[in-house]
């Protein structure tokens, strides 16, 4: 295959990612009206940890350079912040927002990322970056004050939307302490140990502050919900972004991730009734604005361990 097709094909993944990334809190709404935040969560990562055995046993078969344990306890770190407390609390606040609400915050995840490479890995952003990032800002905090009170049930508050925007804060603490992680390892087999150690430790909080999840009353839908979260959502997408990311520039693939803000939004709309306020709208004009300017300028940091 010629360098200009996988180029091509590279792109292509990227975009899959990106749009399968958008289709994670609609699936995660069709679930929550049938079980708990607890046990949503895990069974998306359940049906992530069968998703990622084949990339496991493919890995397995490969020589890399050990694990040392330091890096062991690292990853179970990274895995904890990542995982069960992270999509805990996002998903928390999917439950009392709106699908369209959570969506536009996941907006700013490029722009925290620009942000936590230049506090925390010595990069630097110009006076554009702070422009983008100033905007970014601002439009969430329109995003916020438009879901201050919810006027019908389901609708969109303030705490479901701040707590969004804290699981993405926790997510930018995930991937900066796997950066060092994925500098000596396969970022593929990074992800896959880290998925299935955070589904061990969701499976043991879920189940000892919640119970047993549910299983004979859920209904098809539900199952299919969780099962596309986890495989499509989860695993897939990160097989798609990492090889797609490998064949095609950082700076230009990051402009992908702003698929998942867009699409996820107006699934809320179209699918789910959501309303957008005109706050909202502004807000999330801005945040998508601030989102291209940094992906499609190049930079440093790689995105490419970044999940939904």
């Amino acid at each position: 295959m010629s360098a200009k097709n996988q180029r091509w094909l590279g792109y292509g993944a990227c975009a899959l990612a990106g749009c399968l990334w958008g289709t994670g809190f609609y699936f995660g709404k069709l679930a929550l009206r049938e079980m708990g935040v607890g046990h949503m969560v895990l069974y998306r990562f359940l049906f992530a940890s069968i998703g990622m055995l084949p990339i496991l046993l493919t890995s397995g078969r490969r020589t890399g350079p050990r694990w040392t344990p330091r890096e062991i306890w690292t990853l179970l770190l990274a895995s904890a912040l990542g995982i069960p407390i992270q999509f805990l609390l996002q998903f928390k606040g999917l439950s009392m927002t709106t699908v369209s609400h959570a969506s536009l915050m996941v907006g700013t995840m490029p722009v925290l990322l620009a942000l936590g490479a230049t506090l925390f890995a010595g990069e630097r952003l110009d006076w554009l970056g702070w422009l983008a990032l100033a905007g970014s800002t601002v439009g969430a905090a329109l995003i916020v004050l438009g879901g201050r009170t919810a006027e019908v049930t389901g609708g969109p508050t303030l705490a479901g939307d701040l707590l969004v925007v804290l699981s993405l804060t926790i997510a930018l603490g995930w991937i900066l302490i796997n950066k060092n992680l994925v500098e000596r390892h396969s970022p593929l087999t990074v992800t896959a140990y880290g998925i299935l150690s955070g589904t061990a430790m969701i499976v043991a909080w879920v189940i000892a502050v919640n119970g047993p999840p549910p299983f004979a009353k859920v209904s098809l839908t539900a199952w299919l919900a969780l099962a596309g979260s986890g495989i499509l959502c989860t695993s897939m997408t990160t097989a798609l972004w990492n090889w797609g990311i490998h064949h095609v520039p950082a700076s230009r693939a990051g402009v992908f991730l702003n698929i998942e803000p867009a699409l996820g939004s107006w699934l809320g709309v179209q699918l789910l009734g959501d309303k957008l306020g005109p706050f909202a709208w502004i807000g999330g004009g801005l945040i998508l604005a601030a989102a291209v300017t940094l992906t499609a300028r190049g930079h440093d940091f790689d995105p490419e361990v970044l999940l939904e």
